[in-house]
């Protein structure tokens, strides 16, 4: 189902600031509510919390009108920097409707005093599976060989069956899971069954380790946050350092890969695919060049996107949400560093 256009849909009991009256109820504004609810969920949890205004997309020009006089801010993908942070006077503070959270600049909201709430586990299972089906896809070909059939090849053919380019068994074959958080776990796991053998890297200061397992494994996929260190993590250097014919699978962020490097890497044969769920501009530009490199599969940023994992979303951010506004917010990603 695409998400659908418009403004925003104002959920809510009428506020009142009448003398007598109960307090007024806590403005909650959400920016970009049509990926995670494009009309087949509700927003009851958040409804219930106070006077919720839900905006389908929020364009640049239109972010500060918006969130003026909220007291919390709910967004995915719409971005709030220092300026936007600035501009929100009764701002109490900030839910992210997703797991990464750089779209939004966590040093100036916490100068302001103010928590970012992400969601860490809703996507899990979810984001897992979608790993899953575009390695299989990778290595079985399966939709491509069902397009060959719909194409009348296997009515053509001369013996009982056909197959297009090499398939591959991933039982025996090395997993390495870059980012060991709760989905790069689920990921080991589900390759376990498989028959792979998994090895985790998650120290970012460890380029050596990380050289070298990228080195030995025929499998790489990429879990961890973007944060200026992971930035551009899968470049020339290390594709080149890669396992030839090894596979390179992206569910997490698109800036983790250099993107020309990648098309290189695939046009040359130097690895043998990549499946990726994310790219450094979305929706891409006409003249990614990825689009047109050979032996890679590109899905629309759509493995978290599961109907189960949508509502659990929701849910999570209205706890968030009430936590926030009782003074005790959780999974508060821009916190003050400690031991410092």
């Amino acid at each position: 189902m695409a998400p659908p256009a418009g403004g925003p849909t104002a959920r809510s009991a009428t506020r009142s600031s009448t003398a007598g009256t109960p307090p007024l109820r806590p403005r909650l504004v959400v920016l970009d509510g049509a990926t995670t609810n494009p009309g087949d969920l509700s927003w009851e949890p958040l409804e219930r919390l106070g006077d919720l205004t839900v905006h389908a997309r929020t364009p640049a020009g239109h972010l500060a009108e918006r969130i003026a006089g909220a007291d919390v801010v709910i967004t995915n993908k719409c971005r709030l920097d220092a300026e936007a942070i600035a501009s929100a006077p009764a701002l109490r503070g900030i839910a992210v409707l997703a797991t990464g959270h750089d779209v939004v600049d966590g040093a100036a909201a916490r100068a302001r005093g103010l928590p970012v709430c992400n969601v860490p586990e809703y996507g899990t299972a979810a984001v897992a599976q979608a790993v899953f089906a575009l390695l299989l896809e990778l290595t079985n070909r399966t939709g491509h060989h069902a397009e060959a059939v719909r194409q009348g090849r296997w009515t053509r053919c001369p013996d009982f069956c056909f197959w297009d380019g090499t398939l591959m068994e991933l039982a025996g074959r090395r997993l390495a899971v870059v980012g060991p958080g709760r989905i790069g776990r689920a990921v080991g796991r589900i390759a376990e069954a498989f028959g792979m053998e998994v090895r985790f890297h998650g120290r970012a200061a460890d380029a050596a380790a990380l050289d070298a397992l990228l080195a030995s494994s025929d499998v790489v996929s990429l879990h961890c946050p973007l944060t200026p260190a992971s930035r551009g993590l899968i470049n020339a250097a290390r594709l080149a350092r890669m396992k030839p014919g090894a596979l390179l699978i992206n569910t997490a962020r698109g800036p983790l890969v250099n993107e020309a490097d990648l098309a290189a890497a695939l046009h040359s044969g130097r690895i043998g695919g990549a499946g990726l769920d994310v790219l450094c501009v979305e929706p891409p530009t006409p003249d990614n060049p990825l689009l047109q490199a050979p032996n890679c599969l590109i899905t629309p940023h759509i493995a978290w996107a599961a109907r189960e994992a949508r509502a659990r979303l929701i849910e999570a951010t209205a706890a968030n949400v009430e936590a926030l506004l009782a003074g005790q917010p959780r999974h508060v990603v821009n916190a003050a560093p400690t031991g410092v």
